[in-house]
């Protein structure tokens, strides 16, 4: 579930929200909860929350299919050529890649998760004090260089 500062969230509490209910749900299922999440809960979402789009996902056989509401009922959300899912709500598709459900631009960009920003700025970091080590060793060589031809730049 997606909170109203578009944060993953674990549970949604009404009460909390200020009797606000989710415009989005992204069920994830389990072999004891799935009857119940893809009948109970889809319809206690379609006629009581009204939330504009629901999801589900099992991680187990990777099934992933999404709703969006349509006159008070569910309709189903048509894949798109790579099997993504369109959300309206998020501006951005959900997909499953290699077995995890994921969220991807409008071009079809990949949206990194937090520990990829994280570690692609490590990446870049390292990068830049690897060039910055590699241009002191290339200055020093030069003023060695240049001490040996007995040059004074001071």
């Amino acid at each position: 579930m997606l909170g109203c500062d578009r944060k993953p969230r674990k549970s949604w509490v009404i009460w909390q929200e200020d009797g606000k209910y989710p415009n989005i749900i992204i069920e994830l299922l389990s072999p004891s909860t799935k009857a119940t999440d893809k009948g109970l809960k889809k319809q206690i979402y379609q006629d009581i929350f009204r939330t504009p789009e629901y999801f589900w996902f099992d991680p187990n056989d990777l099934e992933f299919v999404g709703f969006h509401l349509v006159d008070a009922h569910y309709q189903p959300i048509e894949p798109n050529s790579q099997g993504w899912l369109w959300s309206q709500q998020l501006d951005l598709y959900l997909g499953v890649q290699d077995n995890q459900l994921r969220y991807f631009t409008a071009q079809g960009q990949l949206v990194p998760t937090p520990q990829e920003l994280a570690e692609q700025e490590k990446q870049r970091a390292d990068e830049e004090r690897q060039r910055a080590e590699q241009e002191k060793q290339r200055a020093e060589r030069l003023a060695a260089k240049l001490r040996e031809l007995n040059i004074d730049l001071f």
